[in-house]
């Protein structure tokens, strides 16, 4: 007998517009390092991307004038390119010049974000300064670094993206996957219905003027 599958759970405890925007606020509170601490998080909001793929980026992977980003070895061992905003280009151009090249060591190579040591800034690390700026901000919530992907995704439905488009952004090899953003994306579903389903759209009622009490069928 074939069980049914469980399927795939909904993410929860999603980060809002503002709140993503309070927790970006933080990191300029902490000094020089909180410039690079601002890159990444820009860097996460901006592109959905996974936090063993942001490890991986390398300086040559963003192109910080046509906008885009290559992301290398993704989940499943798949390159794929995603676009990135002005904004986050503008932090990441602002940590090249002011603090990359004093933390660089002989042996860094070609790393994008470096950790204090001077290496690739781990995927363990990046959930525990995440997870710090989103306690600073007074957001109490499990995870850290998949939240701006949970968000990213959410949010561009929700401003109309195609899903086939957030599919190709994140990385995901089946719609199936990118899909579950369309069950927590409520809020462009309930615009869409009362502006295209006859029954929102109709404009009588069975307390309308044009009925009467005596017209309503007295079943109870």
């Amino acid at each position: 007998m074939n069980l049914p599958s469980k399927g795939r759970s909904l993410p929860k405890a999603l980060f809002s517009e503002i709140e993503i925007e309070k927790i970006l606020s933080q990191p300029l509170l902490f000094g020089v390092l909180g410039l690079r601490d601002r890159a990444i998080l820009e860097t996460f909001y901006a592109t959905g991307i996974r936090r063993t793929e942001l490890m991986n980026l390398d300086i040559d992977d963003v192109d910080l004038t046509e906008g885009v980003l290559r992301v290398n070895r993704g989940k499943g061992n798949k390159d794929r390119i995603v676009p990135i905003s002005r904004r986050a280009c503008e932090w990441i151009t602002l940590y090249l010049g002011k603090l990359r090249m004093s933390m660089a060591r002989i042996d860094t190579g070609s790393a994008l974000f470096l950790a204090n040591h001077g290496k690739r800034y781990s995927a363990n690390k990046q959930s525990e300064m995440v997870g710090r700026y989103v306690k600073i901000a007074g957001l109490k919530r499990a995870g850290a670094c998949h939240l701006f992907r949970h968000a990213t995704a959410t949010i561009m439905l929700d401003n109309g993206a195609e899903l086939r488009h957030v599919q190709e952004m994140l990385g995901h090899a089946s719609i199936s996957t990118t899909q579950i953003y369309t069950h927590v994306s409520r809020t462009i579903l309930a615009k869409t219905y009362q502006k295209s389903h006859p029954s929102a759209l109709s404009t009588s009622s069975i307390y309308s003027a044009n009925n009467h009490e005596s017209d309503i069928p007295q079943y109870f």
